[in-house]
């Protein structure tokens, strides 16, 4: 069984016991538990049941593993041929770890 859902803006698919990196979730402390209402997709099988654009009553819901991480450095290079202009700079985005308990 699976579940596509929405959050930060992005979608993610998900199955119980399994953990994922999303955008930092306001208010998310250790250990504490989270519900995901956008579910846009719910897969058991053969059966799928796809939302317009969200199924209502379904959620699902997750254990918060690290309440604030920070990802990889991201390098970002900003050059002008000819001008002598160059600019280099770093960015590394926040991100909440959550493991997916249950689709419901």
């Amino acid at each position: 069984m699976y579940a596509v859902i929405a959050t930060g803006g992005k979608q993610y698919r998900v199955q119980p016991g399994e953990t994922i990196k999303v955008e930092k979730l306001e208010g998310a402390t250790e250990k504490g538990a989270v519900t995901f209402d956008q579910v846009l997709m719910v897969a058991d099988g053969t059966d799928v049941k796809v939302g317009a654009p969200t199924l209502p009553g379904v959620t699902v819901t997750g254990e918060v593993q690290i309440p604030v991480g920070r990802g990889e450095k991201l390098l970002i290079y900003k050059y002008r041929r000819r001008k002598g202009y160059r600019r280099k700079t770093g960015h590394r985005q926040l991100f909440t770890a959550v493991k997916i308990t249950g689709i419901g």
